[in-house]
């Protein structure tokens, strides 16, 4: 009987597997392709030939020398690491804030609506206009952060006309943390819509069972919050790593197009991600590169999120 019924299990499914076909799996076999092309034109979609000289030139200096201005430079020692860094900073900040966000909200009773509601804001707002929020948050001269804690002008993501008289530079690292709180405060909102929808769903009598027991308010959320909400936890790992990895709104919205220009203690860098490298290289007319570029982060979050799975395997309580 379940068999004769098949087919409108995928009658059902035709539809998204269509769009699927058309939006998801149709591009990426095309960036794979693409990524091999030289000379890639893709208004025409003519190119020179095949070649492997784009990962070459993308993950080893022996081709275009590794120096500066070249692409190894672009990718590996520059927008990968900055991508990598943004990561690993924003991605736990951001959980454990929404976490604890959510953990107070789910306890109060009154205005829980309205603070749920505040909270969302963010989500359903435009992240390029947000950045340019903070852009103006962090100015040099009449920015809020630096009026609050008596900075005296420190300069985090523009430079003033003030701040050029006076030789001022703008710091890699303080335009790092400028950015990373302008991503944690943006990615809160649907972080915590999933951590408010895991705590509802959770039993009472597991809480009931804690207090009986004797358990303070920390450890019941250690011992028994946390592992009920662990499939969230999970969810959100996943997808905020590969948010993070595909990060590029933020430099946008808060340097502009340029990505921005530091000095750090190495020396001028920018804080371009992969993505805006990709971008970047399209605008540029060298898709072939940004094609290569692409499967290479591709294939560093698909093996980020292999070792999430395989670690939650002992971690995760369904």
């Amino acid at each position: 009987m379940e068999t004769k019924n098949n087919w409108k299990a995928w009658l059902y499914l035709v539809p998204v597997i269509i769009l699927m076909a058309i939006f998801t799996f149709f591009p990426i076999i095309n960036t794979i392709f693409v990524s091999f092309t030289e000379n890639y034109n893709y208004l025409n979609g003519s190119f020179t030939g095949f070649t492997f000289n784009n990962y070459i030139d993308i993950l080893t200096p022996f081709i275009s020398g590794g120096g500066p201005g070249s692409t190894f430079e672009a990718v590996v020692q520059i927008a990968l690491p900055n991508t990598l860094l943004l990561t690993v900073i924003t991605v736990p900040l951001s959980i454990i804030i929404a976490l604890a966000i959510a953990i107070g909200l789910n306890s109060i009773k009154f205005f829980q609506r309205i603070f749920q509601t505040i909270f969302f804001l963010p989500y359903v707002t435009n992240s390029i206009a947000i950045g340019m929020v903070f852009a103006v948050i962090f100015d040099t001269d009449y920015g809020i952060f630096n009026f609050l804690f008596g900075l005296d002008g420190h300069p985090w993501v523009a430079l003033s006309p003030s701040a050029i008289v006076a030789g001022k530079t703008i710091n890699y690292w303080s335009a790092v943390f400028a950015v990373s709180f302008y991503i944690i405060w943006n990615s809160l909102a649907y972080k915590i819509l999933i951590f408010l929808s895991g705590l509802q769903n959770i039993d009472k009598q597991y809480y009931e069972a804690a207090q009986v027991d004797g358990a303070g308010k920390l450890k019941t959320i250690w011992k028994v919050t946390i592992p009920l909400l662990s499939p969230q936890i999970l969810y959100i790992t996943i997808t905020s790593f590969i948010g993070a990895f595909k990060e590029y709104n933020s430099v946008i919205g808060m340097f502009g197009t340029e990505g921005g220009a530091f000095d750090a203690s190495t020396g001028p860098r920018n804080l371009t991600t992969v993505v805006y490298y990709i971008y970047d290289q399209i605008s540029g007319g060298k898709v072939h590169y940004a094609s290569a570029a692409a499967v290479v982060l591709f294939i560093i979050i698909l093996i980020f999120t292999w070792l999430q799975f395989k670690v939650s395997k002992k971690r995760v309580h369904y």
